[in-house]
């Protein structure tokens, strides 16, 4: 066997050793315990798990090795109308009360500010509300496609005589 032939079955070893170690520890990092019930040795539980692994990943979609990047999407930032919206409604507060006080006209100009600053803000928390929103839906559509993946791979690792706990 030469040098090249010898580093390439070395490395074909090193891999189909690796991988159901691998396998192994994302089942506890997961959160997933495993305990055999039908005597399988290590080597055997070992395969089990690269195996189960592989069908939780067909059947989930998920693979936690390589999960998914979800981002919120984020909230529109053109305008939304609410600063004009609240300048309205402000200048036409203002100009009752300026009436009142005697100039209609300082009194609307002063509403429509004050009432443009509301609109600014309402907008701001508006978008802020909806960035929550999406964060949260963001997070809540990765927890379940982990647990989709925790169920398939308790479900085939339970068929080859094991007991699961989550």
């Amino acid at each position: 066997m030469n040098g090249q032939s010898l580093l390439a079955a070395s490395l074909i070893a090193a891999v189909a050793w690796s991988a159901p170690a691998a396998a192994q520890t994302l089942a506890s990092s997961m959160g997933i315990f495993i305990y055999p019930t039908q005597s399988q040795t290590s080597d055997q539980q070992s395969r089990d798990d690269y195996e189960c692994f592989g069908f939780a990943k067909t059947q989930s979609g998920y693979d936690p090795m390589n999960p998914p990047q979800i981002t919120a999407q984020a909230p529109d930032q053109g305008p939304s109308g609410a600063r004009v919206a609240g300048a309205a409604r402000g200048a036409a507060g203002g100009a009752v009360i300026g009436a009142i006080a005697g100039d209609a006209g300082k009194g609307a100009a002063y509403g429509a500010t004050l009432g443009a600053m509301g609109g600014g803000r309402a907008d701001r928390q508006r978008r802020a509300q909806q960035s929550q929103q999406a964060e949260q839906s963001a997070q809540q559509q990765m927890a379940n496609m982990q647990l989709t993946f925790k169920n398939a791979y308790g479900a085939c690792i339970e068929a080859r005589g094991y007991s699961v706990k989550y």
